[in-house]
């Protein structure tokens, strides 16, 4: 077989350490050598050092959960970085060691036999991380607001039968006459503002309960990590705009809001998912393939079976 790569390094990624094969021209001179090194950075950056003196050229690794990341992240300034799935490049079952992963990873690199993984430009990735960190703190506040809502009905107070939000305007400044013990109804049904004015006097009995000092102190708590957690997604969402900003996203976030059904926190998730650069996929079949969103091929002996689309990942 031709070797398409003749300066290229296999890499098998642990937690804690990665073994690193080398391999060196072709033929009978063809030089292999191995190493292993912590994780630590001064130790990948002996690793950088290493694979600069030798002339590499190309490195390939497996996606190992995390633990890839800041390894490319150190390699990918001054060496062509390829990612392959792990399923893609399974050693031979009883011959697998770390130092025998890292050769087998460098021989198929070496032979045009990876396909590497799609990973976005650094920009990308950063927004990546912001827009999945958000929707796990919407996640988190959604869950909050259950939360307190099951202490209000525990407490017999129906302000979620009447006010479509209590969550709101309104709804907030209710509940804080409420936790402070103010127990006039009329004055709690005074604070709503909008059309919920026009429900005071379904307002002034959903208010009526048997609040106790422990509801009061139960619903605090979820208030207060609410409010934080509604301060810290602002914070994260000013990031996000940042780095748009920054790298002239909006135009294409723009462009993605024009979608039917998609508004723009929805097309800067896209945006972060994808990235810009459309070559990265030959079709939208390809596309829709790699977003996990089209069933797989799985057929024998003439006949279908049933298959489900692939799990997304993390990474």
């Amino acid at each position: 077989m031709d070797v398409i790569f003749d300066r290229c390094c296999g890499i098998d990624v642990h937690k804690e350490t990665l073994t690193a094969c080398i391999m060196v021209g072709t033929g009978p001179r063809m030089r292999k050598e191995i190493k292993t090194y912590s994780t630590m950075t001064e130790e990948l950056e002996k690793l950088r050092g290493w694979l600069k003196a030798e002339g590499i050229t190309h490195i390939a690794m497996e996606s190992t959960g995390v633990y890839w990341k800041p390894v490319y992240n150190i390699l990918e300034e001054d060496f062509s970085v390829m990612i392959a799935n792990a399923k893609h490049i399974k050693h031979v079952p009883g011959r697998k060691t770390d130092v025998k992963d890292s050769e087998w990873i460098c021989k198929l690199l070496r032979n045009g036999l990876i396909r590497g993984s799609f990973i976005p430009p650094r920009h990308i990735r950063n927004l990546r991380d912001l827009t999945r960190h958000r929707a796990k703190l919407n996640h988190l506040m959604t869950s909050e607001k259950n939360r307190l809502q099951k202490y209000l009905e525990d407490s017999n107070i129906k302000l979620a039968s009447v006010a479509s939000d209590i969550f709101g305007v309104s709804g907030r400044a209710m509940l804080k006459e409420l936790l402070g013990g103010n127990e006039d109804v009329e004055a709690i049904a005074d604070l709503a503002k909008g059309v919920l004015r026009n429900k005071k006097e379904a307002l002034k009995k959903s208010c009526v309960g048997r609040v106790t000092e422990h509801h009061r102190m139960m619903i605090q708590f979820s208030l207060k990590h609410l409010e934080y957690m509604e301060t810290l997604r602002g914070a994260v969402q000013h990031q996000i705009d940042k780095v748009v900003r920054e790298n002239n996203l909006q135009k294409n976030i723009e462009l993605l809001d024009t979608i039917p059904g998609v508004h723009e926190e929805a097309a800067e998730v896209i945006l972060a998912e994808i990235g810009t650069d459309m070559n990265t996929f030959p079709t939208e079949h390809h596309l829709a393939s790699w977003a996990g969103i089209s069933p797989g091929n799985n057929e024998s002996a003439g006949k279908k079976k049933a298959d489900r689309p692939a799990r997304g990942t993390n990474g």
